[in-house]
């Protein structure tokens, strides 16, 4: 019987192991989850998250594990939704929930998979409060260190399911947090100054788990506690723009009609010089064919690769960000309630599924032009977030504790014991508690594992 290990059992880990139940021979499975609770995932543990914060992903765009999330939350009780301020009698499948509450699901989910592996002749082992600290491999398999422990069972294949890599809670002090999820959900927030570098959802995110000390959402109001007047919070972000609220499109994608998959495999084919360029190309068509109005209202003609990212934003940059989230907001909930979709918007949110394609055939500098242009977009894009966190927002705008402040590009952050300084070319502003939410980049991850970053940097020796 062939052994297989699953380090992590978030959803990607769940769906690995459902995925293998369609092997035609039954399998060893191992599943290795350093949390104390296997199936569940970082982001939405209960000890990571208030009830507050929710997915931005709704049951319809979530591939179903047996059954799709929207069926299984109509068979939870409808106390038990109530907990998490859910109508039973209201749910459909394009609605944000909060994210403890998707991690049920999955929860429910990877014990369902468990149950049917094992009913089909496969050996799974649940290994929970399990970090697989290092991964060896060589011409025999794959073997693994837990807990800083070698263990002596050896796999034919190992699958780093790990998600989410966040630094870790001992860097974080009482005024300094290095990610939302580093021991902020466990701290007293005083009402003070704070900072919040990054202005995505999960800047809001931290956002939230400061004011939920400090008051309460009641309708479209945030009511602030009596003695927390002293409460500011400053989103702060190199531009200052605020994510557009998740938007109403066909689900599943409808098909693009000029930039196929076909298409982005015959430019692939033709050789990474004026590749980004020749998909561009691509690109405005498709975008002419679906929205010409748009096309010419923002001048697509005369843009290319690296300059469609500051026509992209400029709208935002001309309105205030709380002026201009509200007015997003409104059209959002209009063409939902009236099931338009807006096709510019919907494009650009399929086409960043075949250009990705494209990505590990640039050469190095269309590679970085990418990274600084449509990558921007792209992501501006596919990562539009709940409307109900926009109203929060607005919210707490509303009440006067929040605001947004553009750093530009050069700026200084100084972290000091008591208080953060960040100083910009013409301002410098202080904090008392001082939260990073803008996540680690891939270059600066690194590895977690040492062996198997060993091995990777000695393949590349290799390369010429």
């Amino acid at each position: 019987m062939k052994k297989i290990a699953i380090i992590g059992s978030g959803p990607t880990g769940i769906y690995t192991f459902y995925a293998l139940l369609k092997h035609k021979t039954p399998l060893a499975v191992s599943i290795f989850e350093k949390a104390e609770e296997a199936g569940v995932g970082m982001p939405y543990r209960i000890d990571e998250n208030s009830r507050l914060m929710l997915a931005n992903i709704a049951s319809v765009e979530i591939p179903p594990v047996f059954m799709t999330y929207l069926d299984w939350l109509k068979e939870q009780s409808a106390a038990h939704l109530a907990r998490y301020h859910v109508d039973k009698a209201s749910l459909h499948d394009r609605q944000f929930l909060p994210r403890i509450l998707l991690g049920e699901y999955f929860r429910d989910s990877f014990l369902r998979v468990v149950k049917e592996a094992r009913r089909l002749g496969f050996h799974v082992d649940i290994h929970e409060s399990a970090e697989v600290t290092d991964i060896a491999t060589d011409k025999d398999g794959v073997t693994l260190s837990v807990n800083n422990s070698r263990l002596p069972e050896r796999f034919n294949l190992a699958v780093i399911a790990t998600g989410h890599v966040w630094p870790d809670e001992d860097e974080a002090t009482r005024t300094f947090f290095p990610s939302p999820w580093s021991g902020l959900m466990d701290a007293d927030i005083p009402a003070c100054r704070v900072g919040i570098m990054g202005t995505s959802l999960s800047g809001l995110d931290a956002a939230m788990a400061v004011v939920m000390q400090h008051g309460a959402f009641v309708d479209d109001k945030f009511v602030l506690d009596k003695g927390s007047e002293a409460l500011k919070i400053v989103l702060m972000s190199r531009t200052g723009i605020l994510p557009e609220a998740d938007f109403y499109c066909p689900i599943p994608y409808e098909p693009l009609s000029v930039l196929t998959e076909f298409v982005v495999e015959n430019e692939i084919a033709k050789g990474s010089d004026g590749l980004l360029d020749r998909i561009f190309a691509l690109m405005v068509k498709e975008l002419e064919l679906a929205d010409p109005a748009w096309c010419e209202k923002i001048g697509l003609r005369a843009l290319d690769a690296d300059t469609l990212r500051d026509a992209w934003f400029e709208d935002r940059k001309q309105h205030g960000p709380f002026s201009w989230a509200e007015a997003n907001l409104n059209e959002v909930e209009r063409n939902k309630r009236e099931r338009r979709t807006v096709p510019w918007r919907y494009t650009v949110l399929r086409l960043h599924e075949v250009v990705q394609e494209i990505v590990p055939h640039l050469n190095e500098q269309d590679r970085e032009r990418f990274k600084q242009g449509l990558a921007r977009v792209f992501i501006d894009n596919y990562a539009a977030i709940p409307p109900q966190s926009i109203r929060r927002l607005l919210a707490l705008r509303e009440a006067g504790i929040i605001s947004v402040v553009a750093l530009g590009d050069d700026y200084t952050l100084d972290v000091g014991r008591a208080q953060t300084a960040i100083a910009t070319e013409d301002n410098t502003y202080l904090f008392d508690v001082f939260i990073d939410a803008r996540g680690k980049t891939a270059e600066n991850r690194g590895s977690a594992f040492p062996d198997t970053a060993q091995t990777a940097a000695g393949d590349r020796r290799r390369d010429p």
